[in-house]
């Protein structure tokens, strides 16, 4: 990477990572509910900042729209689950549109069934963890969003990885709201596997794109 693009981009990644760690940390301080929110979406809002200066064309658009509706989530979540939820769920209809203009030219038959596991799966397992029909609904777009972005021809152990992150992820928020108690392991997850999640599939985006982009100028 040219040394002008470290110096202008990977600072956003260096924010991004340094305000997620932080709010990490610093989430049960007495700092006032809303430095934290703020601080909580800083983390996903500085990889949207990436995603529209890295990213090229309308992928790049709608990369970073994933983010920032994530980011907002992240924030509104810290108000009202229904809030977080409709801001995520936005972002997954986003995600997936963005997927499917990057289907893998060749997938295995393994492959095909873990994207079918995926998008049934998931919501049957928020339904399990929450008794919950709305969520089980909201499910539906995550399982949606994993199946299509482990089928897309970005690279599966980052984007299809991070996007398995953020459903493990949102199945430990969901266990708090039914009868399964996991404490304290969605205490000292949720944040970390969402975060790597949301990482990993913001850069295995970009330089997916940037790297199809020079094959296109050669």
């Amino acid at each position: 990477m040219p040394k002008r693009a470290l110096s202008e981009h990977r600072p956003w990644l260096l924010v991004a990572v340094a305000c997620a760690v932080a709010f990490y940390f610093m989430r049960d301080e007495a700092i006032g509910g809303l430095y934290l929110i703020i601080l909580k979406g800083a983390g996903v809002g500085a990889l949207a900042a990436y995603a529209f200066h890295r990213g090229k064309g309308t992928p790049g658009i709608l990369i970073g729209l994933v983010m920032t509706l994530s980011a907002i989530g992240d924030m509104a979540i810290e108000l009202t689950l229904e809030a977080g939820g409709t801001a995520f769920f936005l972002s997954h209809l986003v995600a997936m549109a963005l997927y499917l203009k990057f289907p893998r030219h060749h997938t295995t038959a393994s492959q095909k069934g873990l994207a079918v596991v995926l998008l049934l799966g998931t919501p049957l397992i928020c339904w399990f963890l929450s008794q919950n029909a709305s969520i089980a609904l909201y499910g539906l777009a995550l399982g949606g969003m994993a199946a299509t972005a482990w089928m897309s021809r970005f690279p599966r152990y980052r984007v299809g990885l991070g996007a398995v992150l953020f459903v493990v992820s949102d199945w430990l928020i969901f266990s708090r709201e039914g009868p399964v108690d996991l404490t304290p392991i969605p205490d000292l997850a949720i944040w970390p596997l969402y975060f790597v999640g949301q990482f990993l599939i913001a850069t295995g985006v970009v330089q997916t794109l940037r790297h199809e982009l020079r094959e296109e100028d050669d």
